[in-house]
């Protein structure tokens, strides 16, 4: 009998050993994600506030003025890039029918380049070149004989005019990897004017030239997760004429 409760207690200590592993695992490991949910939500809802003021700003180049209604402020900054994409002399004094409203903009050379690069993210790959190295054989005053040089292909045929000009050695093909930067561009939506955690829209403020694009977020907000903690989300901060808080 002594021998079945030992057994027992064994058994229940055992159990205990692993409830309290589980436990201690539970509680280490379940904050860490959800603090790193909340970091997602705070970098995801500046980049939203930073998209807003990119559109604010562009919508000011092509009318001189901030719109305090930012989904129409983004309908005409997305058109003028549609029209570009179109027709890329479209620049200059514009008159615009959008929604069956007109509206005056003044476009900008290089509008579509900022565009670009204010609503894209850069990306390094690397294209594989496939080239000629050709040699040929030029008069060089300086040495006063001729000399052997290796040029690319493309600039065979300014070569060949030049009074230099002797003849070709021989022709190489080559490859060689090259790293090209270059952005992914995205065109904002209505999803960027509404906070990620709440789904209320940022504030923007006018106020004679300033224009501030703020976190709707004026208290803690929190969400149950797993009956112990809590997803807790505080002011995202503001963007205060190109200013943002959280520099």
């Amino acid at each position: 009998m002594d021998i079945k409760n030992s057994q027992k207690r064994n058994d229940f200590i055992e159990l205990f050993i692993v409830l309290a592993f589980i436990a201690m695992i539970f509680t280490i490991y379940v904050p860490v994600g959800i603090w790193e949910e909340e970091d997602n939500f705070r970098g995801k809802s500046r980049f939203r506030m930073k998209t807003i003021y990119g559109v604010e700003s562009f919508f000011e180049q092509l009318t001189d003025t901030y719109e305090s209604d930012g989904l129409w402020a983004m309908n005409v900054v997305n058109a003028v890039r549609d029209s570009l994409t179109a027709d890329s002399t479209y620049i200059g004094l514009q008159t615009m029918v959008l929604n069956n409203k007109d509206i005056q903009i003044d476009i900008p050379n290089g509008f579509e380049t900022e565009y670009d690069t204010t609503f894209g993210f850069m990306k390094m790959r690397r294209d594989t070149i496939i080239d000629t190295t050709v040699t040929v054989v030029i008069f060089s005053e300086e040495l006063s004989r001729n000399d052997t040089v290796f040029i690319q292909r493309k600039a065979l045929g300014k070569i060949k005019m030049a009074p230099s000009f002797r003849k070709i050695l021989s022709e190489e093909p080559l490859q060689r990897i090259e790293a090209v930067e270059y952005y992914d561009t995205y065109m904002p939506d209505s999803s960027m004017f509404y906070c990620p955690v709440t789904d209320d829209p940022y504030k923007i403020t006018l106020e004679e030239s300033s224009l501030k694009i703020a976190s709707p977020i004026t208290e803690i907000y929190k969400e149950s997760r797993y009956i112990f903690f809590s997803f807790k989300a505080f002011n995202h901060g503001y963007i205060d004429d190109g200013a943002r808080s959280w520099d």
